[in-house]
């Protein structure tokens, strides 16, 4: 059975291009053209996956991934004609798990899909990994800190469970960056930043002075026992 993926743009010619390009590579597609239909969509018949404009008559993209992150777990990738770092971070931090700049090639469309697609449906094989009192399950798909359950992203979780998997090693951009978006993106650090900031918004005390999650400047991240 094919993915089924929610287009939201509010572009008709965007909308068409991008109907063509995801029916050949084997997808069935709804549209969407405002920020309520998309919503609407996504709630009336959850999609596999969205792909998403930030630009739209009635708000913005960003407050689209914010809402469905409340309760849904589908990637999201968002297309955008806006290539501002800052406007890319925004929407990775409201739980974009990418982002494609128009104009694109629809190679590069289907493999990002491919990609994120793949992620979402991989189950986590494995033991629950305990680092102090946080506790990443990874065959449950569930963060505990202290007993309380900590609500991520499967973008961020994939990035906890990589380091959860290397507990108390160093794990380098690039090791982290093939493991979780795959070897393409190599270079994109800044979307390290940006997702380990927000994974220690969630899981540290005080995310100034994080305890779990550290940096090697230059280097990569560790899962670590925090210090007593």
């Amino acid at each position: 059975m094919s993915a089924r993926v929610l287009v939201v743009d509010d572009e008709l010619q965007i909308l068409r291009g991008l109907k063509v390009i995801l029916r050949q590579a084997g997808y069935e597609v709804a549209v969407a053209a405002t920020k309520a239909e998309a919503i609407d969509a996504a709630a009336a018949r959850p999609p596999d996956a969205m792909v998403l404009d930030l630009v739209l008559p009635d708000g913005s993209g960003v407050d689209v991934c914010k809402e469905v992150r409340g309760w849904s777990r589908l990637p999201i990738i968002v297309l955008s004609a806006v290539g501002d770092e800052r406007e890319k971070v925004r929407a990775l931090d409201a739980g974009a798990d990418d982002y494609v700049t128009k104009p694109f090639s629809p190679e590069e469309l289907t493999a990002r899909l491919r990609a994120v697609l793949r992620r979402s449906s991989e189950p986590d094989e494995g033991p629950a990994v305990e680092v102090g009192d946080l506790v990443v399950d990874l065959a449950a798909h569930r963060v505990t800190r202290a007993g309380e359950e900590i609500h991520l992203t499967p973008i961020e979780f994939s990035l906890l469970a990589a380091l959860a998997r290397h507990r108390g090693k160093l794990v380098t951009h690039r090791q982290l960056l093939n493991e979780v978006w795959g070897p393409q993106y190599g270079s994109e650090t800044h979307y390290l930043r940006v997702h380990v900031a927000h994974i220690r918004a969630k899981i540290e005390p005080d995310p100034q002075r994080p305890r779990y999650l550290v940096t090697d400047p230059g280097v990569g991240y560790r899962l670590r026992e925090p210090s007593p």
